[in-house]
C-alpha cells in the first residue's frame, strides 16, 4: 500500500445508528462502497448521545437507551477517490449531514509487518 501524503479532502457523514439504505445499515452500506471503490480507509464512531435537525436527544444512558445513536463515518483519502463516492453519498444519505474539508495528510502507514526473527533470536 503506498504512502499517502499532501493534500488531501475528508468526509464526514452524519446519520443515526438506524439509518438505512435499500433495507440494509447505512453506515455498512457506505464502508462497503468506500472499499469497493478503493479509497483509502474509513472509520465508523457510534457516539453516546447527540442530536440533530429534529432535535431528539439520543443516548447511550441505560435508562433511556436509544435504538438509533449518532454514527459519524470519517473517509480520508485524496481529493480524486474522495470525488468518487459522493454520487453515491448524495443517493444514499436521506436524512442527516454531510461535510467536506480539505486537510494536510502528514502520514499514512500501512500495517506493518512483525520483524521476522533468526534462530538465535536477534531481528534479520
Amino acid at each position: 500500500m503506498p504512502k499517502i501524503s499532501g493534500q488531501a479532502r475528508r468526509i464526514r457523514i452524519y446519520i443515526g445508528e438506524a439509518s438505512k439504505y435499500k433495507g440494509t445499515v447505512l453506515y455498512h452500506t457506505i464502508v462497503l462502497k468506500a472499499k469497493e471503490l478503493g479509497l483509502a480507509g474509513v472509520t465508523v464512531f457510534r457516539g453516546i448521545e447527540g442530536f440533530g435537525a429534529n432535535s431528539r436527544i439520543k443516548t447511550a444512558k441505560i435508562l433511556e437507551l436509544s435504538h438509533d445513536l449518532p454514527i459519524v463515518i470519517d473517509i480520508v483519502d485524496s481529493i480524486e477517490y474522495i470525488e468518487k463516492i459522493i454520487p453515491f453519498l448524495d443517493e444514499a444519505v436521506q436524512e442527516g449531514l454531510i461535510t467536506v474539508e480539505d486537510l494536510e495528510i502528514i502520514r499514512y502507514s500501512p500495517k506493518r509487518e512483525p520483524d521476522k526473527i533468526k534462530k538465535d533470536g536477534n531481528p534479520q
